[in-house]
């Protein structure tokens, strides 16, 4: 007889399934097994901690002993945690596009004992409503189909591979001509108004707008710059921003950005600064910068766990999905009252720039936000509002804390190392810099073997074996790191990760890596793709990290690869420009790479003028190095063996084979910049 036995998971969301009546299975080789044995059709559920439909099934349906008897007669019941095994969300949420019905959390398949998917949909009721069946009556009919028509798990099984385990064949490039043209296409869908893709829910994506501000840098257009600009400017104004306590939630369900879908996701963060930070660059936005520190700090004070990682999500819910009367955004609304009670004489000011009132904006309540009222030209008035939202921060601490996933995912803490890293430079705040690395050394210490990283941890135990975006996105954490901090072992630990990507993950035949590595088991196909949903993909972040190993290195195989990624994918591009953002950029950046190398040590007065005089330009192809003094470079560096010029911090700036003479001049920096980015 079987048992629930997620008991013995490590997922915080798995956790959450434990108690449930249904007898859970973890996907391993056991629960398959079983499958195979009782000869029983599998029920597959895949969601996450921060899914809010997810626990709404969750409460109707997998806590109800009724509904879990019927499971549990008829199936062998998995759940998966789809940010511990996104490789798996990712086949069968493919499988369910297939089956021609929307894609989305939570996930319900229907799964042959082999694991060959014959059925599916995503949240069903307890009872028939609005066309859905109920959830017993999709059980009942999927057993029905299993028994009387075997076959059709065949026949999606063999639409699935030929979907997921198609090879692209294509022998293009990603020209100047190509990437104007996608920016030129994609600009006709923003929203002129509130900014951001769409007229109902908006999702920030960065890798988007990171598209649409290279083909301002690239053409000067202002019509690119105004788009960006203006979606950054509601997103940091509109409720979507946590105002009291910084970072930004997963998306609005409207179009004003002002109602968030109150988690907040790690990945989206780290992104999020990235943008930012390049976007400020040109700008010199106060607003962004206060959006990026107050961003960063949440991130370290609230997502950093004891051993240095970052944990994955907050939670909507305040306090657990079973508390009803907590609910969801319970932690990040204010009656007016409230206000009152803490600000006291002081509410009056901040409510006038906060939009707060006595009907509330959202269901009674208030969501804070300043889209009627950006930043103050009174910088007094902007230094009190500062200190009333540090009162209300104390305040709201005393609330019950939104749910923390706590498990440290590897591909998510590389995009927020890289992130902490560039702010840090940009900003001088080395206490970014010190949270960065120690997320680094986490991952290198608890979560990999050797060189071979594992993509998943929590309470001292490793889980599923690393999937491409691991590998790519640590190695992208790591040669910030290098830059910035002139530490060979950085440098070490990326071109070892490509390495392990190379021998178990590179398509020998056709080139591109596979999601998965050749020793994957227990999946029915091996993805290949350059296209992205939410995070970068995989194969559009190798190219960047290989363009910069190749400036790095002068090794061929580093370019060669690239090249042979964006051939392949390139054709593809095309057919849909926002799904292959980073592929797009990173190809850019193999194109026109600027190095450059400040020898100087960072936090000297010399250094940061010339550091300044970098940052007076957006270059999203620049690489940025800061040598000290003492350092060392391999001697494939293009600077190897260069010195400092009469003892003053020296700044190089290299571009394919050839380096600019030495400067250690702020405004002739300047003026070198200046005149290579016009001559493109």
């Amino acid at each position: 007889m079987t048992t629930n036995r997620l008991k013995e998971q490590t997922s915080p969301y798995l956790l959450l399934h434990a108690e449930n009546p249904v007898h859970w299975q973890p996907w391993d080789e056991q629960a398959l097994q079983l499958a195979q044995h009782e000869n029983k059709p599998i029920l597959l559920s895949i969601g996450y901690s921060a899914c809010h439909w997810c626990h709404v099934m969750a409460q109707e349906s997998f806590e109800n002993s009724k509904t879990a008897a019927v499971m549990n007669e008829l199936f062998v019941n998995i759940k998966v945690d789809r940010e511990e095994r996104p490789d798996l969300d990712t086949i069968y949420q493919t499988a369910l596009s297939n089956m021609g019905q929307q894609k989305g959390w939570p996930l319900t398949m229907f799964l042959n004992p082999k694991g060959e998917p014959f059925g599916g949909g995503t949240y069903f009721p307890p009872v028939a409503r609005q066309g859905m069946p109920s959830f017993i009556e999709a059980l009942h009919a999927a057993v029905q189909t299993y028994r009387s028509n075997p076959e059709k798990a065949m026949e999606n099984t063999s639409k699935l591979t030929k979907e997921l385990g198609n090879r692209p064949s294509g022998k293009g490039e990603i020209s100047y001509d190509l990437l104007n043209h996608a920016a030129n296409q994609l600009l006709d869908s923003v929203d002129t108004i509130y900014g951001g893709l769409g007229m109902e829910a908006k999702f920030p994506q960065p890798m988007f707008q990171e598209l649409m501000w290279r083909a301002y840098c690239r053409t000067r257009h202002s019509s690119y710059k105004n788009a960006v600009e203006n979606t950054l400017d509601h997103m940091c104004l509109g409720g979507i921003y946590d105002h009291i306590g910084g970072g930004f939630a997963r998306y609005t369900i409207d179009d004003k950005w002002q109602i968030p879908h109150f988690e907040k996701m790690l990945y989206d963060n780290a992104l999020i600064i990235s943008l930012l930070n390049q976007v400020w660059l040109e700008t010199k936005s106060p607003l962004y910068a206060n959006c990026i520190k107050e961003t960063a700090d949440w991130i370290i004070n609230e997502m950093q766990l004891p051993e240095g990682g970052f944990a994955s999500a907050l939670s909507a819910n305040s306090d657990g999905y079973k508390n009803k009367d907590a609910g969801e955004g319970a932690y990040y609304i204010w009656d007016e009252a409230e206000i009152d009670n803490v600000l006291n004489e002081d509410s009056e000011l901040f409510k006038e720039f906060f939009d707060v009132s006595t009907q509330g904006n959202w269901q009674g309540t208030n969501i804070l936000n300043r889209i009627d009222k950006p930043l103050s030209k009174n910088t007094e008035v902007e230094k009190q509002l500062t200190k009333l939202k540090e009162k209300l921060r104390v305040a709201r601490n005393s609330r019950p804390r939104p749910i923390q996933d706590d498990k440290v995912l590897v591909d998510w803490n590389g995009l927020v190392i890289a992130a902490l890293v560039e702010a840090s430079v940009t900003f001088n705040c080395p206490h970014w810099l010190e949270a960065a690395c120690q997320a680094f050394t986490c991952v290198t210490t608890y979560i990999s073997e050797g060189e071979s990283l594992f993509h998943s941890y929590r309470v001292g135990r490793h889980t599923a074996v690393a999937i491409l975006d691991d590998y790519a996105n640590m190695a992208h954490a790591a040669l910030w790191l290098f830059g910035i901090t002139s530490n060979i072992v950085y440098l070490e630990h990326a071109q070892a990760w490509v390495e392990v990507l190379d021998s178990h993950y590179w398509d020998e035949k056709e080139g591109g890596y596979f999601y998965t590595a050749d020793n994957a088991d227990s999946i029915i196909v091996r993805v290949k793709t350059a296209r992205e949903t939410s995070t970068p993909s995989g194969n559009g972040m190798m190219v960047s990290v290989l363009a910069r190993l190749y400036a790095l290195t002068s090794l061929d195989k580093y370019r060669d690869h690239a090249e042979k990624i964006i051939s392949l994918f390139s054709l593809e591009v095309s057919s849909n420009y926002l799904a292959m953002a980073t592929l797009m950029n990173s190809s850019e950046l193999l194109q026109d790479l600027m190095q450059v190398v400040v020898l100087g040590n960072q936090y000297e007065k010399q250094t940061q003028q010339l550091l300044e005089s970098i940052f007076s330009f957006s270059i999203p192809n620049r690489y940025l190095q800061i040598v000290a003094s003492n350092t060392t470079l391999p001697a494939s560096h293009p600077v190897a063996g260069k010195t400092q010029i009469d003892g003053k911090p020296t700044v190089y700036i290299c571009q394919g084979t050839s380096c600019e003479l030495p400067i250690t001049e702020v405004d002739e920096v300047k003026n070198i910049i200046k005149n290579k980015l016009h001559a493109n």
